[in-house]
């Protein structure tokens, strides 16, 4: 293992996005600088009787677009599917070869590996239900084991089945790139695909890897996903305005809007990026993690653990608050977390913490859980890249309470050098990268 005086600087070749605001890098970013929202009606599934009866849908997705070979995906789960889509879209841009046993692009694929935020795969929910109807002995009160199996074997796809695994979409991207490298997946609910990124720094900087492909993908947009997050009161109800229904920092807000998709980096060593040639588009230079250590469901009142993961990823980045141009905040449009992540701000960022803008994509791409962290890091990249800062829309009636500037309403150009991007999960994960201009 190298020391700390000799560790790799880290670097980010390639993007790929698979999400509601559109299929590529480029049309999600027109979209969140025109302001505009991908949430609408429910269309996955009959929601017309849940509390919450819209969503954040990927629309439009073929993985045949950008995929030529999808025989080894065929039965990809809708997640998995997305980050095939958005992997082979970030190895292009990286100048990594897919789909080939002679790779000619100068990495060892023992030496590349793969780290993914990634959630549970989405069942046959019709099939499922009609196996447990058909297994249910309504006059005895109890399950004939015998009848449901009869009907399993008769309705459900094996192939299908085995794709409910969190990590299959890590086994389909390393058959896309053959990369043989650390394979690697974490569920932290909304915090995990920023917890993929910086812990793939990590395992560069000390040499375990010289490429890690890092993201993170998932859908819970099926009937037991709503269902879940119904009962927690964690969803907007805001049936009459849908596109208007995510409103972080609103004294109105009343609870986030569930999206799927998959977003996916290619972090590299610098090293190894310059000896390929590679386009450099960022380098990842702090990460900091935290656990609240309180509530499943609730943040700590005083911001404590977002306040540690803020502190902890700047003095990995040797950074201060003087430092950071924008913050990329979790900003999920419930009540606690806008409330209590501007504390934490204000804690950690102290007088400064009014100068600095920090505004939330969620308001345009609904809360896309497992790969949140990672689709909003790639609008940090281009942050970066554009000199422009990305607004929070439906910020019609801010509470009074939370008086940070959130970017309202529209884009704004400014010089953007270092960018904080900040995801904070269910059960009180907390984690945070930074980036920077090379």
């Amino acid at each position: 293992m190298k020391t700390p005086k000799t560790r790799e600087r880290v670097v980010i070749t390639g993007m790929g996005i698979v999400c509601p605001l559109g299929n590529s890098v480029e049309a999600m970013w027109q979209a969140i600088l025109a302001g505009r929202s991908g949430v609408g009606r429910t269309t996955i599934f009959d929601a017309s009787t849940f509390p919450t009866t819209f969503d954040a849908e990927v629309k439009g997705y073929n993985l045949a677009d950008s995929v030529s070979d999808c025989r080894r995906h065929t039965a990809c789960n809708r997640g998995a599917g997305f980050a095939v889509g958005a992997a082979a879209q970030a190895c292009r841009q990286a100048g990594i070869d897919i789909q080939t046993t002679e790779p000619r692009d100068g990495i060892q694929r023992a030496r590349m590996g793969i780290y993914l935020g990634a959630g549970e795969g989405s069942l046959d929910y019709d099939a499922f239900f009609g196996c447990i109807i058909a297994g249910w002995n309504a006059q005895e009160q109890r399950m004939a084991w015998d009848r449901l199996n009869a009907s399993a074997a008769k309705h459900l796809n094996a192939a299908h089945e085995l794709e409910q695994e969190p990590n299959m979409a890590v086994a389909h991207i390393a058959a896309l790139t053959g990369a043989r490298g650390p394979a690697r997946s974490c569920l932290t609910a909304c915090a995990a695909s920023t917890q993929a990124v910086g812990e793939a720094m990590m395992m560069i900087r000390w040499g375990r890897a010289d490429v890690v492909i890092a993201g993170g993908a998932h859908s819970m947009i099926h009937p037991l996903g709503i269902t879940g997050f119904n009962r927690l009161t964690a969803l907007s109800t805001r049936n009459d305005s849908p596109q208007t229904a995510s409103r972080p920092f609103c004294v109105s807000r009343d609870g986030f809007v569930i999206g799927e998709g998959a977003a996916i980096v290619v972090l590299e060593s610098l090293s190894s990026a310059q000896r390929r040639g590679a386009g450099i588009l960022a380098e990842v230079v702090g990460y900091g993690a935290s656990s609240d250590a309180f509530r499943i469901t609730d943040m700590h009142e005083s911001g404590r653990g977002p306040v540690q993961a803020m502190r902890a990823a700047m003095a990995d980045a040797g950074l201060t608050t003087r430092d950071i141009d924008y913050i990329n905040a979790h900003g999920t449009s419930t009540q606690e977390n806008d409330s209590i992540e501007t504390l934490a701000i204000k804690t950690v960022f102290g007088e400064r913490a009014k100068q600095v803008p920090a505004s939330s994509v969620k308001s345009m791409l609904g809360h896309l859980i497992g790969a949140a962290g990672a689709a909003e890091l790639i609008t940090c990249i281009l942050a970066i890249r554009d000199n422009i800062v990305p607004p929070t829309i439906n910020l019609v009636d801010p509470d009074p309470k939370l008086d940070l500037d959130y970017v309202p309403n529209t884009a704004r150009r400014m010089p953007v050098n270092v960018v904080m991007n900040e995801s904070f999960g269910f059960g009180g994960q907390n984690n945070v990268v930074i980036l920077r201009r090379l």
